[in-house]
């Protein structure tokens, strides 16, 4: 079959116009009732579930900041009746000695803001689980990548969550304050600040030791309870002892009668006795208990005063490196060897030793 042909019994092919455009299908007003319809009943079907929704979130945002601010409140009153508890002490005597207003004030900060960020994590935490609970928020996957968090971020920063713990444990069994002087083992000073992650130390020569609160294995607290002074003094083996004895019993006695003495000391100045004995000398122990952190204050008083009552009783303390007797200046010329006979040029041994050609040339009256 001819090409003609076939396009002849498929007749004519339609052409495009330019006059034609694609039809528009416009809403009309009984599908717009029919969709205005479906919204309303779906509202009507659902309002009450969104309704009660809400009313649990917002009941259970109002019972969480009632609770928090409820257990805020009693925490800041506990710690007030604390110090209270502690300033009511003051009016004895040890209690006026030991305890420090500044390291009360702070040792109660630290120890309120810990419980109440505690109290508040706890409080705002468990609401926030409870109210995506309450929108059937599937909470397994979310608490196990917390989870995994949690131990990754733990796990990186175990130093800090270390430090952070051993400052909240030192804070709350009080093992030292502010004021107190303490041996942490890597520093030496008297405590200037107390921080959940570090403790800052005023060393003796001015210098500030930040010292992390998870490096200190061991703390030495030389500030509480009390301090031990101790004097050794060092006299000639043939001193009489009883003479001895008297005279330090009075220096004794007339410290702990005299102020500030009288309150530094904590007990009687007690002579100990002999500590050692030796050929040329003797030691003799003096020892007191005193104020926490004045032993050293009192030491040097007591050796003061000890010097100065064995200069008026005309004992002689000794020690240290013996000093040698004099001795009479040495003769320089004792060194100096004696001059030797042929030097001089006149003498016999001279004479023997000159050579035989010079002796026969010398004068017969030679």
């Amino acid at each position: 079959m001819s090409l003609p042909a076939v396009l002849l019994a498929a007749g004519p092919s339609p052409s495009p116009t330019p006059s034609e455009s694609p039809t528009v299908t416009v809403p009309s007003l009984q599908d717009a009732q029919e969709s205005a319809t479906n919204a309303a009943s779906w509202v009507e079907q659902n309002w009450s579930t969104w309704l009660a929704i809400g009313l649990r979130v917002l009941l259970i945002l109002i019972i969480a900041t009632v609770l928090r601010i409820v257990v805020r409140r009693a925490i800041t009153k506990l710690i007030d009746r604390m110090t209270r508890t502690v300033e009511s002490v003051d009016g004895t005597a040890l209690g006026g000695l030991l305890v420090n207003a500044e390291r009360r004030r702070q040792r109660s900060q630290a120890i309120g803001s810990v419980l109440r960020s505690v109290a508040s994590f706890l409080i705002l935490g468990t609401a926030a689980l409870m109210i995506l609970a309450t929108f059937q928020i599937n909470l397994a996957p979310l608490l196990a990548s917390a989870g995994v968090a949690g131990v990754a971020i733990g796990f990186g920063a175990r130093n800090l969550v270390t430090d952070f713990l051993s400052g909240v444990f030192m804070i709350l069994e009080d093992q030292y304050g502010v004021g107190d002087s303490i041996d942490a083992g890597v520093a030496v000073g008297e405590v200037i600040e107390v921080g959940l992650r570090v403790t800052k130390l005023r060393g003796a020569g001015g210098e500030i030791w930040y010292v992390r609160n998870g490096e200190v294995k061991r703390i030495g607290n030389l500030s509480q309870g009390w301090a031990t002074a101790g004097v050794d003094v060092t006299v000639k083996s043939d001193e009489d002892l009883d003479r001895l004895k008297a005279t330090l019993d009075e220096v004794a006695q007339k410290m702990s009668a005299e102020e500030p003495w009288n309150e530094l000391l904590w007990g009687p100045v007690e002579v100990l006795g002999l500590d050692s004995v030796l050929l040329d000398s003797m030691v003799i122990r003096l020892t007191a208990k005193t104020m926490p952190g004045k032993a050293l204050t009192v030491e040097r008083e007591l050796r003061w005063r000890v010097k100065r009552a064995f200069d008026a009783a005309d004992i002689r303390i000794v020690g240290g490196a013996t000093a040698p007797a004099e001795e009479e200046a040495p003769d320089p010329t004792a060194t100096v060897a004696a001059p030797s006979v042929f030097a001089n040029p006149d003498s016999p041994q001279v004479a023997a030793a000159t050579p035989i050609g010079q002796q026969r040339a010398t004068p017969p009256g030679k």
